[in-house]
């Protein structure tokens, strides 16, 4: 039988993805914001390892990463340990594209939230608690 918590989570990453569907059908982002906010968070990473990231193939990640350097959104430098990889970083252009999307994310969420009732103070506690979950590894 799960415990009260337990039951609470599997809600919250339930709606958490609920949250980040409509908000990709409201802005339509491009597929590769994803790909930006990995190297954000992760640092630079070969195609591979930003594939298994992303939990994409690594022709996938590779096509999305051509389209991505084309943008001027992340750059393809040479591995130091391994000359005959790459590893994919952002560059500034890309770092405010994801602060774009990110800006226009929040937008579309406080639209929503607008209608609820709830608090800035109610946002920020949900926030916090989001927070904390992800500083821990799952």
């Amino acid at each position: 039988m799960p415990t009260d918590l337990e039951v609470q989570s599997s809600e919250l990453v339930v709606q958490a993805a609920r949250l980040v569907r409509a908000v990709r059908r409201r802005v339509g982002h491009p597929a590769g914001i994803r790909i930006l906010a990995l190297l954000e968070e992760l640092g630079p990473l070969g195609v591979t390892a930003l594939a298994e990231a992303d939990r994409s193939s690594q022709p996938t990640v590779s096509g999305a990463v051509s389209q991505l350097v084309d943008e001027g959104w992340v750059a393809k430098d040479s591995d130091s340990s391994d000359a005959r990889r790459s590893v994919v970083r952002l560059t500034p252009r890309g770092s405010q594209r994801l602060a774009d999307a990110r800006r226009e994310n929040g937008a579309a969420v406080a639209e929503r939230l607008a209608r609820t009732g709830h608090s800035v103070d109610d946002v920020a506690h949900a926030v916090a608690v989001l927070r904390d979950v992800m500083d821990e590894q799952l």
